[in-house]
C-alpha cells in the first residue's frame, strides 16, 4: 500500500477535483502493474495499474489507496474492470463517501466473488484527500490559512507592507502548497492594498487554483491582476449591496450571499464552492478574515511560516478576534508539524476538536 501512496501523490496537483488515487497489482512481493489518477477525465488508478502489467494479473491482489467507484461517470466503474481482469483480492486504504460510491464499490466487488480488505493505511490515505473527504463529509472544502509571521507574533507593519516577512525558501514552499489548492481564498483589503496574483508558481504540471475575493461591497478594481488569469476569478458579495455593473460587465464570476453579523456569511461561501467541486481552499488574507473563518469555526488547518524578525507593538496580527472573558475561551491548536525553510520555521497546525 505504501507504492500505492506514492504514486497517488503524483496526481497531487493535476487531479482535482477528483480525488489522488493509487493502485497497485501485485502477486506476493512481485509488482506485475502501477497506476495513479492523473486528471479528470482521465483513466482511474485501477485502469492504468491494469494496464501497465506485462503479465496475467488473473488471481491476483490489487492494492488501491481509495474505494474502487462502481458507477458510470465520466469513466466506466473501475470494479467492473478489475472483476472482468480475474482480480481475486482487492485491499483498499478506505471507503470513498461519494454518494455515487460508499460502499457500493465494495459490495460489488465482494458479490463477484473478490475478498476485500480495507483499513490498511487509512490515515496517510485520508491525508492525501482532506479537501475530497470534507467536500463529502461536511458539504465544504478543506480550508487551510497560510500565514507569514515574525517572532513577536506580527503580519505586517503598520503601514501594511509585509514584503517580505519570510524568506524566499517558504515563499517557494507556499507556491507547492497552492499548486494543491483547488481555490485561494483572500478579501478585498488584500487585493486593494496589494494586488496579487495569486497563482501557483512551480516547474511542473500544474492546474491552477481558481481565485476567490471576499469582497462584500463589490469594490474590486476591474484591473487587478486576481482578476486577469485564464482560470477565472469569483467574487463574493454580500446580497444587501448592489453587485458592480462594471464586474458583472466584464462577465467576471459574482456569488451574492447573505450576511452573518454584519458580515458575509463564510459558511455560506463554502458551502457554494464545494458546489463548484472545491476540495482544498487556501487562504492568504488579512486578520479580518482570517479572525471571521476561526470564529465561526471553519478553519480545518494553520499553515504558519514564523521568521527570526521583530515588528514591534504597532504591527499587524494575524487574527482579529474577541476580546476573550477568560483564558477558559482560548482557541487551543494542535501541533501537527514543524520544518525548516532558510531561516524560517513551518509549523502546522490544527484546531483542536472541542476546545
Amino acid at each position: 500500500m505504501a507504492e500505492a501512496l506514492r504514486l497517488a501523490r503524483k496526481g497531487l496537483y493535476t487531479c482535482d477535483p477528483n480525488p489522488r488515487v493509487g493502485c497497485v497489482i501485485a502477486d506476493g512481493q512481485r509488482v506485475l502493474g502501477r497506476g495513479w489518477h492523473a486528471s479528470a477525465g482521465g483513466p482511474h488508478a485501477e485502469i492504468v495499474a491494469l494496464r501497465d502489467a506485462k503479465d496475467p494479473v488473473s488471481g491476483k491482489t490489487a492494492y488501491v489507496t481509495l474505494e474502487p467507484c462502481a458507477h458510470h461517470g465520466k469513466t466506466p466503474p473501475c470494479t467492473e474492470a478489475l472483476i472482468e481482469a480475474g482480480i481475486r483480492r482487492v485491499v483498499i486504504a478506505g471507503s470513498d463517501p461519494h454518494p455515487q460510491v460508499s460502499g457500493s464499490g465494495v459490495e460489488k466487488l465482494r458479490a463477484a466473488g473478490i475478498t476485500v480488505e480495507s483499513g490498511l493505511m487509512s490515515t496517510e490515505a485520508e491525508a492525501l484527500n482532506p479537501g475530497f473527504l470534507s467536500r463529502m463529509r461536511k458539504g465544504r472544502p478543506w480550508v487551510r490559512v497560510k500565514i507569514a509571521i515574525s517572532l513577536d507574533g506580527r503580519t505586517a507593519l503598520k503601514d501594511g507592507d509585509s514584503k517580505w516577512i519570510s524568506s524566499e525558501e517558504s515563499r517557494q514552499d507556499v507556491q507547492r502548497w497552492r499548486a494543491r489548492s483547488s481555490a485561494i481564498l483572500t478579501g478585498i483589503g488584500t487585493v486593494l492594498a496589494d494586488n496579487p496574483q495569486m497563482n501557483a508558481r512551480v516547474d511542473q504540471d500544474v492546474r491552477q487554483p481558481c481565485r476567490v475575493i471576499a469582497d462584500s461591497r463589490w469594490r474590486t478594481p476591474l484591473d487587478s491582476r486576481i482578476l486577469s488569469s485564464p482560470e477565472g476569478a469569483v467574487i463574493a458579495g454580500s446580497r444587501l449591496q448592489t453587485v458592480s455593473t462594471a464586474l458583472e460587465s466584464a462577465g467576471i464570476s459574482c456569488l451574492s450571499l447573505p450576511e452573518e453579523d454584519g458580515r458575509l456569511d463564510l459558511a455560506a461561501l463554502l458551502s457554494e464552492l464545494a458546489d463548484r467541486e472545491i476540495n482544498e481552499l487556501q487562504v492568504e488574507a488579512g486578520a479580518t478574515l482570517n479572525g471571521t473563518l476561526l470564529t465561526a469555526g471553519l478553519i480545518d488547518e494553520v499553515l504558519i511560516y514564523q521568521a527570526p524578525v521583530l515588528l514591534g507593538d504597532q504591527a499587524a496580527g494575524p487574527f482579529t478576534f474577541g476580546p476573550l472573558e477568560s483564558m477558559a475561551d482560548r482557541t487551543h491548536l494542535e501541533l501537527l508539524e514543524t520544518r525548516r525553510f532558510g531561516d524560517d520555521l513551518r509549523i502546522r497546525l490544527q484546531p483542536r476538536e472541542g476546545c
